[in-house]
């Protein structure tokens, strides 16, 4: 009687691990400003600055291809990573090109043009890629100019940067680019 449970109970939980989703190619990640955050925040005595921005997105994978002449097209509007569309959350208002931008999420798109990225914050929230996007939604768009690197960047990246007390970047890198998205406050 205990040998026909235990088939059944390896029987049921092999049934069930099946329905599990295989490993997505392009893992989401997440990044924040300040950076660490989540583990300052445990960090015994030492002071915790206030959480600014945090970016989810997913992580593409450069696996020998032309980043930037096969997966994203000049001129065409890509939701900056893969899967679901980049989100950006800010805990605070910000200021992006002089336009101020209110606390809450945002879509974050790209258009990759010869010298730049234009990037746009969206406020279509939840969405998978770039498919339904709206330009009447959009709160603002930015011309960053592109930095080629000698370093090859092999999985899409995204982290902030502190550059004044009240100022940061978000940093964006692919193959051989880098964009950085300057925010203040």
């Amino acid at each position: 009687m205990l040998g026909l449970f235990f088939l059944i109970s390896v029987c049921t939980m092999a049934q069930q691990t099946n329905r599990l989703p295989q490993l997505d190619k392009s893992p989401m990640d997440m990044s924040y400003y300040p950076a660490n955050y989540p583990i300052s925040k445990i960090q015994p005595n030492k002071p915790l600055d206030s959480l600014v921005a945090r970016v989810i997105y997913s992580r593409p994978q450069k696996m020998g291809r032309k980043v930037f002449e096969e997966l994203v097209k000049k001129g065409e509007i890509w939701r900056l990573g893969a899967n679901e569309a980049t989100e950006i959350e800010f805990f605070r208002e910000v200021r992006i090109s002089n336009k101020r931008i209110r606390k809450g999420r945002y879509t974050l798109y790209a258009i990759e043009q010869e010298k730049s990225w234009t990037l746009i914050l969206n406020t279509e929230l939840d969405v998978w890629g770039s498919f339904k996007y709206n330009a009447k939604k959009d709160v603002v768009r930015i011309d960053c100019p592109i930095t080629k690197t000698t370093d090859i960047t092999e999985a899409f990246t995204m982290v902030f940067e502190k550059n004044t007390e009240k100022s940061f970047s978000l940093l964006m890198a692919w193959d051989d680019q880098q964009v950085s998205l300057p925010i203040s406050w």
